[in-house]
């Protein structure tokens, strides 16, 4: 199927179908599964990457954005680029797995990079210069198009964790996070601190991080070392966060009972009714 093809496809799906489900107050499974939670820099939007494509969630009720694409991986690069990896929605006559796709409209519509048919990227993020994906191959690029894989002194991701201001990005496995500070190119094994389930970076040097047992825990160095916050949360398959400048964080979890949004002031996480 063509570019062209592709991006009138996520047009239409998200024309005057869309328009009218947008008016509807949603049920709980609207988006099905979460599977990456971002808050856009330039609009503050709170997106969802979910089974049945992306969501705005920065109002109570998620409001759907763009075609029903099964979005696994999701990042949004330093210039405002959307990309995203996963499966087509119900009828739609696409590659399966997509490869790597890209949105320049804010998610409206979605064309396609590289590695269509090839790669299911289920972990994404963005630096200040690159991409950094995990679909069995832990692969970085500059451009979309041409990837490079990490050599064999890499992590196995849950997660990846970058901040499209920096040239970090962090991994979290299953024997602690994983650390690298150029974008992807070299890592550094852990040496101690929590293994985490998954983690966001709230700025470009605060990182939050869930363990398995929902213990939570904070990054003040862009995840060189790590403290316990004393909170404990359900258990959480996705994070996205953001922090104001009198320092108090806000952090969106994805939950079994759906979308959770907490504050944390330093002190106490407190969970914000939405």
């Amino acid at each position: 199927m063509s570019i062209a093809l592709l991006a009138t496809l996520g047009l239409a799906a998200c024309g005057e179908s869309q328009k009218s489900r947008a008016d509807e107050v949603p049920p709980a499974s609207q988006y099905g599964h979460i599977h990456a939670i971002t808050v856009e820099a330039s609009t503050q939007r709170v997106l969802l990457a979910t089974h049945n494509g992306l969501f705005d969630a920065t109002a109570t009720v998620p409001r759907p954005v763009g075609p029903p694409i099964d979005l696994m991986g999701f990042t949004i690069s330093s210039d405002g680029t959307f990309y995203a990896s996963g499966h087509p929605g119900p009828g739609m006559e696409l590659p399966n797995p997509l490869g790597l796709m890209k949105s320049t409209d804010g998610g409206e519509s979605w064309i396609p990079a590289s590695l269509r048919g090839d790669s299911d990227f289920h972990a994404m993020t963005a630096t200040s210069d690159q991409l950094v994906g995990f679909d069995g191959i832990l692969r970085s690029t500059v451009d979309g198009k041409e990837w490079s894989d990490v050599g064999p002194m890499s992590p196995s991701p849950y997660a990846l964790a970058g901040s499209p201001d920096n040239t970090v990005v962090l991994a979290t496995t299953e024997d602690g996070v994983w650390r690298s500070i150029d974008g992807g190119r070299t890592w550094s094994a852990p040496g101690g601190g929590p293994q985490l389930r998954t983690a966001a970076f709230a700025d470009q040097m605060t990182v939050v991080g869930i363990s398995p047992d929902g213990s939570v825990y904070l990054s003040i160095d862009a995840g060189l070392s790590w403290q316990g916050t004393g909170a404990e949360v359900d258990q959480t398959s996705a994070i996205g966060a953001t922090s104001a400048a009198d320092g108090r964080l806000s952090i969106w979890m994805a939950m079994e009972r759906g979308l959770v949004k907490f504050a944390y002031d330093g002190i106490t996480l407190s969970e914000e009714t939405r």
